[in-house]
């Protein structure tokens, strides 16, 4: 098994506790989904400081000499209208950042953290965002990036920066979602009751979170059961059966609470893995369609285009490429 990844926090005085504590919650929630996926570590200048709403945060490691393989930065907020670079423990994180050995797998800026990776350089040339009290901060801190307005997050390459607050935390499950896969993103999201954004060239819901912005019980747990394994020979009798009704009285339900048929949510769920295998893995079409739920190649194809304009081809190795 491989080793978890660290997630490390990097605090300053007067830290936005949102902008900690959402994203950290989607990794624990994501811990608890796929155990041994992320380590999560508490890093500051200091072994104490107080948080923007008062609260004091304490036994805070010191700002590690180096990473480990995999490792993953994240800068999280301060209050105040502007990052003041002369402040001794903001001195601190700037010196460490700017360290030649520091190169963490992936950098995250949730909200002014943007701006503190724009003093420490680690955002030249590169398209980034930031809260919108900050952008014309963060222009100024670095001139040769392309800040992007009215953006949820951006990523590019492995910096990925947010807008802040509670962007913070969509960043957090989209990374997730790279990295563990949509379901487990979308198993965090549904457990924060939060919607799953998506970015770039994903749909701007994932299918995996669809028709589930609902409280039935009886809708949820066959839902659930169809995310766990979209390839099962699900009928209208097989459905009915885990939502213990019959399949007339399901599919009222689903139209009620889900606004979809129980049919059409099983298509949609094989959709969003063979999708998830396409942009993912190296397996021909027909062992994917195999793999999803579908009868052919052929079948899957007519299912796709309900709610993919693009072929198969036009996504196929598109994630492997950009590894």
């Amino acid at each position: 098994m491989d080793a978890p990844r660290d997630v490390i926090f990097v605090l300053l005085p007067s830290v936005v506790l949102l902008d900690l504590a959402g994203p950290a919650d989607a990794f624990r929630n994501a811990e608890a989904q796929r155990p041994g996926s992320y380590r999560m570590r508490f890093v500051a200048p200091q072994p104490q400081l107080q948080a923007s709403v008062g609260l004091t945060l304490s036994a805070l490691e010191p700002l590690p000499a180096q990473l480990p393989p995999g490792a993953i930065v994240v800068l999280t907020g301060i209050t105040g209208e502007r990052v003041d670079t002369a402040e001794p423990a903001t001195q601190h994180v700037l010196q460490w950042l700017r360290s030649e050995t520091l190169r963490p797998s992936l950098l995250m800026c949730v909200c002014a953290g943007s701006v503190l990776a724009a003093h420490a350089g680690r955002l030249a040339g590169r398209a980034c965002t930031t809260h919108h009290q900050h952008l014309e901060e963060l222009r100024r801190a670095a001139p040769g990036a392309r800040v992007l307005d009215n953006r949820i997050f951006v990523e590019d390459g492995p910096v990925f920066t947010s807008a802040g607050v509670t962007a913070g935390l969509d960043l957090a499950l989209h990374v997730i979602g790279l990295q563990l896969g949509a379901q487990v993103a979308a198993a965090v999201a549904r457990d924060l009751v939060v919607y799953l954004r998506r970015a770039g060239a994903d749909p701007a819901l994932s299918p995996w979170v669809m028709h589930r912005n609902h409280l039935h019980p009886a809708v949820h747990r066959v839902q659930d059961a169809v995310a766990r394994d979209p390839a099962a020979p699900w009928g209208a009798r097989e459905l009915a059966a885990v939502a213990c009704t019959s399949a007339r009285n399901l599919a009222r339900l689903f139209a009620e609470h889900a606004h979809c048929s129980p049919l059409d949510y099983v298509q949609l769920i094989r959709f969003a893995l063979a999708r998830q295998l396409v942009t993912q893995s190296r397996l021909d079409l027909e062992r994917v369609a195999m793999r999803a739920g579908f009868r052919s190649a052929q079948h899957l194809r007519r299912v796709w285009s309900r709610w993919e304009s693009r072929p198969p081809s036009a996504l196929r190795g598109r994630d492997l490429q950009a590894a």
